[in-house]
């Protein structure tokens, strides 16, 4: 391994070490939750954007958090704090379905 690749694995370690949990988008188009399951760590913001041209929602399937209709462009997000599986529809089209995963 040369030494500039060396730097830039070490360099990546380092500061990946420090990085608080990302962000992550879930796109709704097609009728569909892209990606339908998404795996993420304890303190990850998700934020779910509606691409498609009519409205749609995203309700937890025990209804422990439900956003309103989502007009094209719109968007919702949640926080998830705690680890665990959460599945999750559309209000407005209950085939749609998808998972979030929460592991520490």
């Amino acid at each position: 391994m040369t030494a500039w690749r060396l730097i830039a694995l070490a360099a990546f370690l380092v500061l990946g070490s420090d990085v608080r949990a990302e962000d992550m988008v879930i796109q709704i188009e097609n009728f569909t939750f892209n990606p339908a399951e998404l795996t993420i760590k304890p303190g990850t913001t998700v934020t779910w954007k509606n691409a498609d041209d009519i409205p749609h929602s995203v309700v937890e399937d025990g209804t422990k958090f439900r956003s309103k209709p989502l007009d094209t462009g719109e968007t919702f997000s949640m926080t998830f704090t705690d680890a665990g599986e959460i599945g999750y529809f559309c209000g407005l089209h209950p085939h749609m379905k998808g998972k979030i995963i929460v592991k520490p």
